[in-house]
């Protein structure tokens, strides 16, 4: 799996006078890797550049600058890269309302493993989520998951070849497909493949 090793991180003074620049880098990066599910849920697809820039601004934020604490930040995001046969994502469930939000993560339990892509041609892949820890309790699911979409040999050549990409969510409370992909989005993601 790909790593951001810990002498290619920028110390907190050198990522202090790029940050604006870094910064704007990613948002336009980001654009070109977030896919809308309906009104109310989003994935945001993880790969080198996003981990690093949360890496940093986690370094910054909390002022960390000892090895032991750079690896430690490392070692909670570093299994959010994508390791080339896989794509990695970060689902978040929004409403904007704290009652409608309270009530639909009661209602969305279980969605995270609902959220499916598929490649054209190929039957589903449906996202192995939260490997790191249980984010759904009795009562309700988290607004945040983090989710592995794996994809076989077939599905990464094909694709390369060009073929479409769809997603979406099956779950009985939030029903949703994208078919297809925007085609930039879907470069982008097939970018990611080995």
């Amino acid at each position: 799996m790909p790593q951001i090793a810990r002498d290619s991180l920028l110390s907190l003074e050198a990522y202090a006078k790029g940050r604006d620049e870094f910064r704007r880098k990613v948002i336009e990066h980001k654009k070109l890797r977030t896919v809308p599910l309906g009104a109310n849920l989003t994935l945001l697809f993880e790969d080198e550049l996003t981990v690093r820039y949360q890496v940093q601004e986690m370094l910054r934020i909390e002022r960390i600058f000892e090895d032991e604490g750079i690896r430690n930040e490392l070692e909670v995001y570093n299994p959010l890269v994508p390791g080339g046969a896989n794509w990695k994502a970060t689902m978040l469930i929004e409403y904007p309302e704290v009652e409608e939000r309270r009530r639909m993560l009661a209602k969305l339990k279980g969605a995270e493993d609902r959220v499916w892509v598929q490649v054209e041609g190929c039957a589903r892949v449906y996202a192995i989520a939260d490997e790191d820890l249980e984010r759904e309790n009795e009562e309700k699911t988290s607004a945040v998951h983090f989710l592995r979409f794996e994809l076989s040999d077939e599905m990464r050549k094909a694709l390369k070849y060009g073929v479409g990409l769809a997603m979406g969510v099956d779950h009985p409370e939030y029903r949703v497909v994208l078919d297809p992909v925007p085609s930039a989005i879907r470069m982008s993601l097939v970018g990611d493949l080995a």
